[in-house]
């Protein structure tokens, strides 16, 4: 039984619970994560690798990794060792059962002949739009096609023949011999191989057949001893031909099969303002809407994973969204929010001005500096920093009006602020350009306001963050948003997806002022930039040298306050 103190039951629990009560699969529980190395995996295939994982680990059971690589046109290597990176990440751990269903090619193969042998298979010349014309509707069966019913013998020497290559692209294919009529359109005969003249990238030219995934997953389940096997909802429809192919598994090739494999549906993972297939996400990267399949502005685990959500926030994110029967939406906004309560007590404070405007304190002595000491964890045992303190210093643009609203606790001509953990500064004079653009501002310190040590008395509203202009280091940051700016992109009032593209999804600014510690910071470290978001040194660039810091979220809580 699962240990429910582990993980949130949910109703897979249950089905798994009852066959182990009634002694299915002699008490052993076996999942696996079944990718198409045809693609970067995206946190939907999160969903499921830790849904198989957890499911294994609970009931102190075995997880496999496998690729279901049967389409060549389509695969690559680089989406085999970026799949197996994504996973490794996210802390799935397959052991030594690393599979590839194209290592049992031959023994496919022999099946296919065994379902031939039996009456249950058989080549047809039938084109696919000639199969598709004969395969009927929802409310009208399908029609026999005039190649059902030839010898054994001639179907297993066709079906040799195509295996030999003889035959082109689209001429033949093996289908199951099931039932025209069934209510369920993936029973009328679906075909289980096609010819495809196409190298492979693990077996060559050794193959030009090739196993539909029908055909293919069920039998490889049952071939690996899966005993639960999970997949996404809208496989639910197929479900009674992986039920026909693994019963005809045990009746027929009893000595190649582990198992009863059993499968599963739960729902997809949808969120707001993303695409999800993988199709899709191919188009944005091919038509260079992105930097690549690791864009931190993509939806794929390389892309997260690139812009700094940690595996922690991402296993957070999916056990709040939860395991159900039915597809949703889940707002975006959650995972920001699994992913900023991650960060919390983890990255450290610093400051940083993305948009600087210099204030020259002139009653600050010329040449002085002084080193203020700024807690790393507001809360938390995590020590404090030097940070230089000077007559120049740099703060937000944005943290100062000429003409503030009523509601403006900032800084303004004539009213005062609080720099964090410094003084309380007051504005006495804007300087500006021949333009009229402020350039720089002239305050004046109180000494008896040093934070931590005020004895002032006076009480300041407004906090800003600044950095000292001598002492600052000079950083990138890549400021992302949404990709898209719909929060149904794939709405077909827009018609192409494309035409949702968020034009503000990056913003790259250079030369930005910051704390001088930052300029240790290793690559792959995090922080939370002062009132402005959490930020990560981006390993890719790091390996040049460069400081670019990505914004990974803002600090804004939505999803917070919506699920209080």
């Amino acid at each position: 039984m699962a240990n429910e103190t582990e993980v949130k039951s949910n109703f897979i629990h249950a089905i798994i619970n009852r066959d182990l009560e009634e002694g299915k699969n002699n008490g052993l529980v076996h999942t696996r994560f079944p990718p198409e190395p045809n693609g970067y995996l995206h946190i939907g295939h999160a969903k499921a690798i830790l849904l198989n994982f957890t499911i294994a680990k609970v009931y102190n059971g075995k997880f496999n990794l496998r690729f279901d690589d049967t389409n060549p046109v389509r695969e690559e290597q680089e989406f085999v060792d970026s799949i197996i990176e994504d996973i490794r990440w996210l802390g799935a751990d397959w052991e030594d059962r690393l599979y590839f269903s194209s290592d049992s090619f031959q023994v496919k193969y022999e099946f296919a002949c065994r379902l031939i042998r039996a009456g249950r298979a058989y080549v047809c010349d039938l084109n696919p739009e000639q199969i598709r014309e004969f395969r009927g509707t929802l409310t009208e069966p399908g029609r026999e096609s005039p190649y059902r019913n030839r010898s054994t013998e001639i179907n297993l020497r066709l079906f040799e023949q195509m295996r030999n290559g003889e035959f082109p692209n689209g001429s033949r294919v093996l289908r199951a011999k099931i039932d025209m009529a069934s209510g369920n359109l993936n029973l009328r005969d679906p075909v289980l191989y096609r010819i495809l003249h196409a190298r492979h990238h693990r077996t060559g030219d050794s193959w030009c057949i090739y196993p539909m995934y029908d055909f293919d997953h069920p039998f490889t389940d049952a071939m690996e001893g899966i005993t639960h096997s999970l997949c996404s909802i809208e496989y639910s429809d197929h479900r009674p031909l992986y039920d026909w192919v693994v019963d005809s598994a045990l009746e027929l090739f009893p000595e190649a099969v582990r198992c009863r494999s059993r499968q599963i549906e739960f729902a997809r993972l949808n969120m707001t303002y993303t695409v999800m297939s993988k199709r899709k996400l191919r188009r944005l990267v091919e038509e260079r809407h992105v930097q690549g399949w690791d864009d931190p502005r993509m939806p794929t685990i390389a892309g997260l994973r690139r812009r700094g959500v940690t595996p922690a926030a991402i296993a957070d994110f999916q056990e709040r969204a939860g395991i159900a029967r039915s597809d949703s939406v889940i707002d975006l906004a959650m995972l920001e929010h699994c992913i900023r309560n991650d960060l919390e007590n983890k990255a450290h404070r610093v400051m940083a001005v993305l948009d600087p405007l210099k204030v020259v304190l002139t009653n600050w002595p010329a040449g002085k500096t002084e080193l203020l000491a700024l807690e790393n964890i507001p809360g938390a045992d995590a020590g404090t920093r030097q940070v230089p303190f000077g007559r120049e210093i740099f703060i937000e643009r944005e943290d100062f009006m000429e003409a503030p609203p009523k509601q403006f606790f900032r800084l303004a001509p004539g009213r005062e602020v609080r720099l964090k953990g410094a003084y309380v500064i007051r504005c006495e004079d804007a300087v500006k350009d021949a333009a009229g653009n402020i350039t720089e501002l002239h305050c004046t310190f109180d000494p008896q306001t040093k934070s931590g040590e005020d004895t002032s008395g006076r009480k300041i509203k407004g906090v800003i963050h600044w950095v000292s202009v001598e002492h600052a280091a000079r950083i990138t940051v890549r400021l992302y948003e949404n990709l898209f700016a719909r929060e149904n992109p794939e709405s077909e009032e827009d018609g192409d997806f494309t035409a949702n593209i968020n034009p503000d999804s990056l913003v790259t600014t250079g030369n930005v002022p910051a704390e001088p510690a930052i300029a240790a910071a290793a690559a792959g470290t995090r922080f939370q930039f002062l009132r402005k978001g959490y930020f990560y040194r981006d390993p890719a660039d790091a390996k040049e040298g460069r400081m670019i810091f990505n914004r990974i979220v803002g600090l804004k809580d939505s999803w917070a306050k919506i699920s209080q």
